[in-house]
This record gives structure tokens, sequence and C-alpha cells, in this order.
């Protein structure tokens, strides 16, 4: 289940979808998810699949990477279904126990998944094409202007960097600490809710060290980073000598 979850990860390629500017296509993206949540019609959906096709193909990542993503995701796809086909008033079309199943409840249900399924797949294929890097400076650009309002811009662009950059870390420690426990006989499969969150109790020691040593990493990168970037900055402004 932790190797399904895509979310983070960047596939580099040379498509158009790849070269295309950061701020572009996070404006395309919001875009796209506005038009996802106020479309009324199948006509409308059938658009926005269209739309995303057409984005797959020519990102060339593959259907298969982006129905990879939603497999830690079908639970809730499916339990959100499930509560707009109970229970929406309409016309009944037919009803057992407490439920009760209308026309109304069918067509929610069906939009609700499809609303779901395209908004991941959507936002999924934007980290599939960008960088974290390029994608964080594209929002830093976007809302620059922010920053006159005194809105702590980088610091949000930063947080998100992090996120993007550390969610397919932890990803990949949790599998190899999990499997290691796993070789020393831990059982995560089986007995009760209790004994599997006993079981994974091993796992949180070395999972805290992981993520303390990747941050201590990261933001000893970073200071390096901004200091060369202060000295480029510095030697711009100093005043040449003829």
């Amino acid at each position: 289940m932790l190797k399904d979850i895509t979310l983070g990860q960047f596939f580099p390629g040379d498509t158009l979808a790849h070269k295309l500017d950061p701020r572009t296509k996070l404006l395309v993206t919001v875009f796209y998810v506005v038009a996802l949540f106020t479309a009324k019609s199948y006509i409308a959906y059938g658009v926005l699949i269209l739309t995303l096709i057409v984005a797959v193909r020519i990102s060339r990542v593959g259907a298969k990477a982006l129905f990879k993503g939603l497999k830690p995701v079908l639970f809730i796809i499916a339990f959100t279904a499930l509560l707009n086909l109970f229970y929406t008033p309409g016309t009944e079309l037919c009803h057992f126990w407490i439920f009760r199943i209308t026309i109304e409840g069918v067509r929610a249900a069906i939009t609700m998944m499809l609303r779901i399924t395209l908004l991941i797949m959507g936002t999924f294929l934007l980290t599939y094409t960008t960088s974290p890097i390029r994608l964080t400076d594209g929002l830093e650009s976007l809302l620059g202007p922010l920053k006159k309002i005194k809105v702590p811009v980088h610091e949000l662009a930063m947080m998100m960097s992090i996120a993007l950059r550390f969610i397919p870390t932890l990803i990949e420690e949790t599998d190899k600490i999990m499997s290691a426990q796993k070789a020393r006989g831990a059982d995560f499969e089986t007995g009760s809710l209790i004994q599997r969150a006993k079981a994974l109790l091993p796992v949180l020691v070395p999972y805290v060290c992981v993520v303390a040593l990747g941050l201590l990493q990261f933001f000893s990168a970073e200071a390096v980073r901004r200091r060369q970037e202060k000295k480029r900055q510095d030697s711009a402004k100093a005043p040449s000598v003829l």
C-alpha cells in the first residue's frame, strides 16, 4: 500500500508538459479544479475527462501511474459515493432497512466519484510533471503580490516544498523500516487493533530518527543555498570598477 502512494513524486521527462512554465501549470490546475466543482452536466464532465486524457497523452506519464495513485484513496471515494447514494433526498428507487436509494442519490454518487477521481488525477499530474523546486518557485512567483500586505509568501512556498520533497522519502523509508521489522518477525497484518498498534511501536523510533536526519540535511542545504544566493545578489549590486 505504501508503494502505491505517489503524491509528491516527479517523473523526469522532455515533453511539452514538463517544459511548460510551472506558473502556467498552476493556473491551469486551479482553473481545472474550479471547472470541476462548477460542472453541472455530464457534457461538462466529458469535456474535463477529455482534457485530462489529452494532458496525460502530452505528458507521457501513463494512465497506469495515475490509477495507481488512486489506490490509497479508493475507500474515501467509495465512502463518499455511498453517503451521497443513501442520504440524498429525491424520487425513491428502492428502500431497504434504514437505507433509501433515490434517482438524485445515484446521480450525486456518480458525480462525486467523478469529481474526486478527476481532482486527484489532475493534481497528481501536476506533481508528476513538475519538480518540487520549480513548483515552489512558481507558487512563490504567483503569490508575490501578497508580499505587499505582509503575507509570508516565501515561508508558505518553502513549507510546500518541504512537504513535496519529504512525502516520497518518508514513504520509502517507512517501507524499508517495516520490511526490516517483518524480517525480524514483526506482524503488522494480523491480530486486534491494539496488537497492530503495539507492533508499530518499533517502527516509530527509527522513523523519527530518519525524519530528524532528513530535516537537518534539508535545512543545512537550504542555508548554503541562501548564502550563495545572497552572495550573488550582493555581487550584482556592487558598483563596477572601470
